[in-house]
């Protein structure tokens, strides 16, 4: 932990709490929220796994950063969808690269869509973690917009 220099906020810290169940999952916790994680090792359909929880974490801090950024910029939006996929290598077990399409409905223009993008890359925590150990990269347009 680095020393708070004076004038500067000191750093944010975050916890979460994960204890098994049984053999077939297991429970993640922070604040009052709750996920029920897939620990199964057949694998389970109605709950995240730990590679799914990182893709999730991604996907949240993307949409989290818009929405911080959105009123410093003036930036009108109705809704955003994110999708995100990674592929896994074997050797040794990591992602070997994550894609991700940020899809706006929204009526301003793509160079302003090109800046909310380049802040949502740049001040993005877990954004700016993954990113150095995984080939990661995407792209942000509007909603109906060719890929």
């Amino acid at each position: 932990m680095r020393d708070t220099i004076p004038g500067e906020a000191p750093p944010l810290t975050y916890a979460v709490r994960a204890h098994r169940v049984d053999a077939h999952h297991s429970i993640v916790a922070c604040k009052q929220a709750a996920l029920t994680v897939d620990t199964d090792l057949a694998g389970r359909v109605d709950a995240f796994n730990p590679a799914e929880l990182l893709l999730a974490a991604l996907s949240a801090c993307m949409l989290k950063g818009i929405e911080r950024v959105m009123p410093m910029l003036h930036f009108a939006l109705r809704t955003v969808e994110i999708r995100v996929h990674g592929v896994r290598q074997d050797r040794p077990p990591k992602f070997a690269s994550i894609g991700y399409e940020i899809e706006l409905d929204t009526d301003e223009s793509d160079e302003r869509i090109a800046l909310l993008h380049a802040n949502v890359q740049k001040y993005g925590t877990v954004f700016n973690t993954v990113a150095p150990g995984t080939v990661l990269q995407g792209t942000m347009r509007r909603r109906g917009a060719a890929a």
